[in-house]
């Protein structure tokens, strides 16, 4: 929002209002009621209208404006939340490619990139618990899992929740606080 030169505006986390002297480049210079010149980024500012400039109470605007704020910043998690996976990995050919007539070999490759890939990413992002959804089938592309996962330290796996998954997906618990040698 531009800010122009004499208007009325109030600071969101401080009970200061002024009238702006300069805005430029984000920044916004104001002289307060008591006389001081300080600065706000544009974010840090609300207009106020002409009436409200003797007013000393903060306005609906200030109020709704700190609301919207503290709903960007909450990451609360809720409880039910916690032991929730939050990543799923689905390794079957078609969520992963839209070639056709790929060789079993050729396959596999594609879905063991890919599988490391995400592991890496959630061990970069620090996500605890990942999904890999392999599906029912021969076991091949399972035993090539278990395989990279255990070329992990800070890694363990398990069959994943049986009601959700059935036995065609394993999970991976990424511990957070690993040593390396």
């Amino acid at each position: 929002m531009q800010f122009a030169v004499g208007q009325l505006v109030q600071a969101l986390d401080e009970d200061l209002e002024g009238e702006v002297l300069s805005s430029e480049d984000g920044m916004v210079t104001l002289e307060t009621r008591d006389g001081f010149v300080v600065r706000f980024r544009e974010s840090e500012l609300i207009p106020l209208k002409k009436m409200d400039k003797s007013s000393l109470d903060v306005s609906s605007q200030v109020i709704e404006a700190k609301e919207e704020t503290k709903k960007k910043h909450s990451s609360r998690i809720k409880p039910k939340d916690r032991n929730k996976p939050p990543m799923e990995v689905d390794l079957h050919i078609h969520q992963l490619t839209k070639a056709r007539g790929l060789s079993n070999f050729e396959m596999l490759n594609i879905q063991m990139d890919a599988a490391k890939r995400q592991l890496e990413f959630a061990i970069v992002k620090r996500i605890p618990k990942v999904v890999f959804i392999h599906g029912v089938g021969k076991g091949v592309l399972r035993s090539e899992l278990e395989f990279l996962f255990r070329k992990y330290e800070q890694v363990t796996y398990y069959d994943a929740d049986y009601q959700k998954y059935g036995v065609g997906a394993l999970e991976v618990y990424i511990y957070q606080n690993v040593k390396s040698n």
